[in-house]
């Protein structure tokens, strides 16, 4: 397994692998042979950014049985997925604060991230994993109030794709098993959510399939997996989330739910 991630280290932009303490610096594109170099940054010293800039953002909806059967809706057929703004992507520990023009419920959904590292289109579930870069944390942000306002249109793509709503990272896990993972979402010290990615009805590489056959997926791009039970609304005015996978690390974010 390895650690990948994306950093400013004073001037200037970088990517590389990490273990506990140091970074060592690749050359090149991270999904295209990258090389590494003689340089190892210490990993105090840096600035995380997000581990890419995908060109565009899939979130899944109604992805696990648990949740399917507590909302009492029918498991889903294919998967059902809404494309976030790649504009709303922000960094690990990024503080987010409420849009201004919204002052309704915001959400928060800790998910597992699926990174592509491939250029994908119309492959088959065996194949996937050839083109599944690593995994990550997602904090799936949701303007819960913006879905139903108009009774003529759910406006799921406007709920999501606020500046700031997409917080992952902080790394990028390669060579590890998804359905051996759990996902725990953490606010304001108290666990709310802890749910295993083994209750997805479609997995990793179904969805990634899937969705290859809808549109062409790029390396870089980012699968939103979908939530489980848990899901809750911030009410401090500043709350600590805290996304966190085991295997992969800890996702950190402070929302602000006063305007600025």
């Amino acid at each position: 397994m390895k650690i990948w991630l994306r950093f400013q280290y004073r001037d200037r932009k970088g990517f590389g692998t990490a273990d506990r303490e140091w970074i060592t610096e690749y050359a090149g594109d991270m999904f295209r042979n990258p090389e590494a170099t003689d340089r190892r940054i210490a990993l105090a010293e840096v600035e995380l950014l997000p581990p890419t800039v995908p060109s565009k953002i899939v979130a899944l909806w109604n992805n696990f049985h648990a949740l399917s059967a507590k909302l009492g809706v029918p498991e889903p057929s294919e998967p059902l997925y809404l494309l976030k703004a790649p504009s709303s992507v922000t960094a690990p520990d990024a503080v987010v604060s409420r849009p201004p023009s919204y002052d309704g419920r915001i959400v928060w959904e800790g998910e597992l991230g699926i990174v592509i590292g491939k250029t994908c289109r119309g492959i088959s579930p065996d194949e996937a994993d050839a083109f599944i870069f690593g995994y990550t944390c997602v904090n799936d942000l949701t303007a819960a109030d913006l879905i139903g306002k108009d009774a003529t249109f759910a406006q799921w793509a406007r709920a999501k794709s606020f500046d700031g709503f997409c917080p992952f990272g902080p790394v990028i896990a390669t060579d590890i098993e998804p359905a051996s993972l759990i996902v725990r979402t953490i606010v304001n010290g108290a666990e709310r959510q802890s749910y295993p990615i083994s209750d997805m009805i479609f997995s990793a590489q179904e969805i990634v399939s899937r969705l290859s056959h809808d549109m062409t997926l790029f390396p870089g791009d980012l699968i939103c997996c979908g939530t489980s039970l848990g899901v809750g609304s911030i009410k401090e005015a500043s709350s600590s989330l805290v996304i966190a996978i085991d295997g992969i690390g800890e996702l950190k974010t402070e929302f602000r739910l006063y305007f600025l």
